[in-house]
Formats: structure tokens, sequence, C-alpha cells
């Protein structure tokens, strides 16, 4: 598949998860697409149980920004955040395809955190 299309589908899908749209949001997946949390420890098997997993999420997101899309060939990696109840989650989605379709993703969730004084003469403050 070429680059083209597939940021083009990767746009459709994170266009239609932060728009709540389930149907449009699942088509970029296989059928027997895997998704992982490393963090939980959960693996959800099937295109058909993650849409139904997400669509029982008692919350929808107030805000969801996608910060960039990179990848090459079949493994892509999306990080964006995505704000539940005013907390917002930074998020890194790795997607691997195969025909076009997502066969495998793991996310990675995490809270924000307070950056210690110690080290601000080295950064700059982004937020």
């Amino acid at each position: 598949m070429q680059k083209e299309k597939i940021l083009e589908a990767l746009n459709a899908h994170w266009q239609a998860s932060a728009a709540g749209d389930l149907d449009a949001e699942h088509d970029i997946y296989d059928d027997d697409a895997i998704c992982d949390y490393p963090q939980s420890g959960e693996r959800i098997l099937g295109r058909i149980n993650l849409q139904a997993l997400r669509s029982h999420h008692p919350d929808k997101p107030s805000g969801f920004d996608v910060r960039r899309i990179q990848g090459e060939g079949n493994l892509w990696i999306t990080e964006y955040t995505i704000t539940y109840n005013g907390r917002a989650a930074y998020t890194v989605s790795i997607m691997e395809l195969c025909n076009g379709k997502v066969v495998h993703e793991t996310q990675y969730f995490s809270d924000p955190f307070q950056a210690p004084d110690w080290r601000s003469r080295w950064v700059r403050k982004t937020m």
C-alpha cells in the first residue's frame, strides 16, 4: 500500500475516533486484528471485540489531538493526546499493517506529570 494511502486511512481512522464514529473508526482493522494494552496486560482479539470494547467505554473523549504520524512500509506510529473528563492521556499507537489493514496494534497510555524544578535550566516548556 502506498504511503499516501496509508496516511489517508490513518487520518480517517483518527478523525473517526475523535468524532466517536465507531464504524468508520474500525474500518482500518483486519477481522482478525490483535490489539495489545501492555500497561494493563490486556489483549483484544478481533475487530468485532475491539469495536465492542470501545463502544462500551463509559466516557466519550472531550478532546483528541493527533500530534504526529510517522511510519514506513507496514509499521506506523501515531502519537496523540486523548482527553476524558478533563484529564489528558498521552498515547502512542503502534500499528502493523498487512494488505492495507491493521493486523496488530499496541497502545501505550501515560498520564501527564509535573516537571521537576532542578532541570528547568536545560529545558524549554511546551505546555
